[in-house]
């Protein structure tokens, strides 16, 4: 590694955080030894031991002593440097939510596919036993098939509802994937014996942004970023305004970061729960 002592303790850190904000690394895993380290990044011991003092003093490492290697701490994943298209983003997060014994997922969104995809990593580790929530509460508000959507829309008007094949398009996506993520949470009854709820209303408008609030704890923000593209379908191509939903940029917020991302976490909490018990209403994915 190039680079002078101090310049390369930096590098080795940078790149151990990294592997721990996308979940290589589990709250929970030991640390490779030192030697493995030094050997991996061609330094020497000392130069690793500077950069494992800097995870420490980051609060990302617990136990260490110096008979083992440290383990990655229980809240060790830490927001994003940069903010992270959404599937990307969105996966490690939830894998952390996944470590509390009560997790509870909020999102309000165009459509559950960000969230849908998201989940695999969280229910791969309860497949492995590697992490088991005792229960999990999923609520999903997505807009009512009833409505307008600003957006997906068709370049030129193609009428509404039953006769406007984008909008057809988006309620088969809406419902196919609320389906699969609800039977997925669900087989964790099944398979684990863990309490499960997974939950679905209806807005009344089109979200211009989506949003997933994580334990009370956490809040992730996404633009909905919209462009005109074109989708071949079995009807013909549709020429259409859309928003790829899992290519926005999500941006978190913690609730321990500071009073700051304190305070939007508990706001983007009230909000959602306004929502849930006011203008929203029942909510039945159709086939």
């Amino acid at each position: 590694m190039p680079g002078g002592t101090r310049t390369a303790a930096r590098e080795i850190a940078a790149r151990l955080r990294e592997r721990i904000r996308d979940g290589r690394l589990r709250p929970g895993d030991r640390l490779p030894t030192q030697a493995e380290l030094a050997g991996e990044f061609g330094v020497e011991r000392g130069t690793v031991r500077q950069a494992l003092r800097v995870l420490q003093e980051e609060g990302l490492l617990s136990h260490v002593t110096k008979g083992s290697p440290p383990r990655i701490a229980d809240r060790a994943v830490p927001p994003a440097e940069t903010p992270q298209p959404a599937m990307v983003g969105l996966a490690p997060r939830l894998a952390h939510a996944f470590t509390a014994p009560h997790v509870r997922v909020d999102a309000a969104c165009l459509t559950a596919e960000t969230l849908m995809l998201a989940l695999g990593e969280p229910l791969r580790l309860i497949h492995e036993g590697r992490v088991r929530p005792e229960s999990v509460d999923v609520r999903v508000l997505l807009p009512s098939r009833n409505i307008n959507l600003a957006f997906p829309v068709p370049v030129e008007d193609q009428g509404d509802g039953d006769d406007n094949p984008v909008h057809q398009r988006w309620l088969a996506m809406r419902n196919a994937q609320g389906h699969v993520l609800r039977h997925n949470l669900r087989m964790l009854t099944v398979s684990h014996g863990i309490d499960v709820r997974v939950s679905f209303r209806a807005l009344p408008f089109t979200p211009p942004v989506k949003l997933y609030l994580l334990n009370g704890a956490e809040a992730l923000i996404a633009y909905y970023m919209v462009a005109r593209r074109e989708e071949t379908t079995e009807a013909g191509v549709l020429d259409m305004y859309d928003a790829l939903g899992t290519e926005s940029l999500l941006f978190s917020f913690d609730r321990e970061a500071g009073p700051r991302d304190a305070s939007f976490v508990a706001e983007s909490q009230k909000w959602f729960d306004a929502l849930w018990e006011t203008i929203t209403t029942d909510l039945t994915l159709s086939l």
